[in-house]
Formats: C-alpha cells, structure tokens, sequence
C-alpha cells in the first residue's frame, strides 16, 4: 500500500490551498466545533450557541457547494465531483489549517448521505441528497433507547402500518443536535413475532411532525449536547421507509460503520498542541510529560495510519469494514490520555474550572467529555466483540434471545 503523494494528488491539494485562500478566511472560527466540550449556564444559552454554529456550518457548506467542493467523494450522479475518498481527506486536512468546520452537519453528510446512496429510493435520493450537500438540512439519529444501547436490536419503539403511513411510539436518548434537526434517521420495531434482528425498520423522520418532543440533557461537563426524544403517535410517510420493512438492521450497519469512521477522526487535543501547551507552562523537560506525550503521538500516528488504510480501502471500492471499530476504541484512549495529559501539563492549576483554570479548562472539560465516547457510535464493549469476531475470527458470544421471536424475549423469566 502506497501511501505516497501521486502528481495528481499533489496537485489537487494546491487546487484545493488556493480556492480555500481566498474563500475560507471569512468562514475562519465562525463554526463552534468543540461546542460538545463546552458547559453552558442553561438549556436555552447552549441551544443558542448550537443554533449559531450550525447557521455558520450552513454558510460554509454553501460556499463550498457554490465552488464545487461539496460531496467530493461522492459520485457524480448524486451531485458529488466524483473523486477519491484520499482526495477528500487532503481537502479536510487542508481546510483544517484555515479553522472552517461543517461539524454540525456531519450526520447528513457522513452518515445519512452514505446510506442513501447505498439503500435509498431515487426519490428518497432526490429528496434529501441535494439539501445535504447545499448544507439546507440538518439531521440527527434516533437510535439509542432507554432499554436498547449496547444491544440496539433489542429496541421497542414501535411503528404499525396505518394506511400510507406508519404509527410511530416510543423514546430514543443520546441525540446529538436533535432540537436543531430537521430530520432524524429513526429505528423502530415493525414485527413483534420474528427475532429482534429481523423486525426492525429504517425510518426518514421529518423532526417538525406533530408528536415529535425533544427534551435536553444536562451532562456532567455542563453541556446541553444530547436530547431525548418522545414519539407519540407520530405518522411518517411509507414512502420515507429506507429499504424493506422489517429489513432495516441491514441498513442501519451501513450508518453505523460510517459513524464508526468519522468518530475515529476525532477525539481531543493532538500530540503538537499539548507539546506547545508543555513548553509554555515550561513542563516538556518532566520525564513523565514527555512519556506520555510519547503514548498520545503514537496513538495520533497509528489512527492516522489506520485513515490511511481506509480510505486506500475505499478508493479501491471496498465497504467500510472492523478497522473502524479499532479506531473508535483507539480515539476514545487517546481522547482520555489527552485530557489527563492536559491536567498533568497545568499542574495544580489542573484542580480548577471554568475560566480560572490555565487555558479556560479545556482539559477539565475534555477528561469530563471522554467518557460520552467510550459509549457514543457504540460501546467499547461493542467495538472489542466486533473486532473479536470479524478480524480476530473469534466465535461469536452466545445470545439467549437471538432467535426469539421479540414478542417471546420480552417476557420475563416465568411467565408463560
């Protein structure tokens, strides 16, 4: 695997230098991307913040669809340029360097695109691919139940055909940007009397229908970034259906390995900014800083790497695979290691918060942040079995319920 410059790629990433130049600078840290660390005195004040940053994500993402840069990897049919996945990475890096961000849209664009692509109607295509890549729609996923978050297939929000529609029930917890949404990618059960994996359906849900409540949630670092969301008896078009009814475990895999790779892009302060943060605060002599600077630069070094082969993988037309879940386990270690190695870099000073801590306390937020990860796109539990069974070859842990009909493993033990 060559993972050396080619001319042509050379040369797109100065094409691509020299558009940003004379575009970015006016988008340049309007996009508040780290807004998932930051605490916020209320619901209402975070929910403005998030409604600033996604207005300025929108601006941006039209500018690049007005220059021909939006959906670079997408194919030219769904209004991409029809380039490489490598190609899109030099441009992400390159925009990286002028402080601009799509970063609240990214569930559209690197989650809900993909699947469409893949399983979607062409009028489901129509409909949403086009508003995606103008950045006119935001999207988050109602995944995640009270009862259903390592094991998803065991979700029971429920969906009964009703005509043209389904009849939509239930709670989902853990969504990002849900108050700021206009449409959410929902799971629901659809079949009580085949096994969990089976009943399940892929559900386009527009956010402003009636029945729709979203209710924020205070997390220990002061943010207001996820939502839960109450469904009742909410309609949602057949014809907003992704793939076959009853088929949607299938789909929702082809979302989930798309999350699983954009997670792995992501995960707190590099390993250069925390060395700039040591010699500031004149720490980069201690032996036990540089150690763990050492641990966090490998860890940035073999997630790069590991980019690298995915999307070498991708040029090459292959499907995201298990390598995505090495890199979510491997961002939500260096997440961590990177924030315990901000405290230690600020010393004493490491005991404070809010603005009177050294740098305003991002590594306290950070540290406090970290742990969403290690549950977020799937627990680290969840990512260990899915390398065990599909790199490692290991046999498959043994469900009780995997072949009971739902209706039946929702019963509790002794009732007839």
């Amino acid at each position: 695997m060559n993972h050396q410059d080619t001319p042509g790629r050379t040369a797109f990433r100065e094409l691509a230098r020299a558009w940003l130049a004379a575009n970015a600078p006016a988008f340049a840290g309007t996009v508040r991307h780290r807004l998932h660390f930051e605490s916020a005195p209320s619901a209402e004040e975070y929910e403005k913040a998030e409604a600033e940053s996604v207005r300025a994500a929108q601006a941006w993402q039209a500018r690049l669809h007005e220059g021909g840069w939006a959906g670079i990897s997408w194919p030219e049919a769904f209004g991409g340029r029809g380039r490489t996945p490598a190609e899109e990475a030099v441009f992400a890096e390159a925009a990286a360097a002028f402080d601009v961000s799509v970063g609240p849209l990214l569930i559209g664009l690197s989650m809900v695109g993909p699947t469409l692509m893949r399983h979607g109607t062409p009028e489901q295509r129509a409909a949403h691919l086009p508003p995606l890549l103008r950045g006119e729609r935001v999207w988050c996923q109602l995944y995640s139940e009270p009862e259903a978050g390592s094991d998803l297939a065991a979700l029971r929000t429920r969906a009964v055909r009703d005509g043209d529609d389904w009849v939509v029930t239930g709670q989902k917890v853990w969504s990002s940007q849900a108050r700021s949404a206009d449409w959410a990618i929902l799971l629901a059960r659809t079949d009580l009397d085949v096994p969990k994996h089976q009943g399940i359906t892929y559900f386009l849900l527009d956010m402003r229908s009636a029945g729709v409540e979203v209710r924020p949630l205070r997390q220990m670092n002061g943010s207001y970034h996820f939502n839960e969301v109450f469904l009742d008896q909410v309609r949602v078009p057949a014809g907003d259906v992704v793939g076959e009814p009853g088929g949607g475990w299938a789909v929702a895999h082809t979302t989930l390995a798309s999350e699983r790779a954009m997670i792995g892009g992501g995960g707190g302060a590099r390993a250069a900014e925390l060395l700039a943060r040591a010699r500031a605060r004149g720490r980069d002599g201690d032996p036990l800083v540089r150690q763990a600077l050492a641990r966090v630069h490998t860890l940035d070094e073999v997630l790069r790497i590991l980019g690298l082969r995915m999307r070498a993988a991708l040029d090459r037309g292959e499907r995201p695979g298990p390598e995505g879940s090495i890199m979510k386990l491997l961002v939500t270690r260096r997440a961590h290691q990177a924030a315990e190695l901000g405290l230690a870099i600020d010393g004493p000073g490491g005991l404070l918060a809010g603005t009177g801590a050294p740098g305003g306390g991002d590594p306290q937020q950070q540290l406090l942040s970290a742990q969403g990860l290690r549950v977020g796109g799937g627990t680290d539990s969840i990512q260990r079995n899915a390398i065990a069974e599909r790199i490692l070859g290991l046999p498959r842990e043994r469900a009780a319920d995997r072949d009971l009909p739902f209706r039946d493993a929702l019963k509790a033990p002794g009732d007839a």
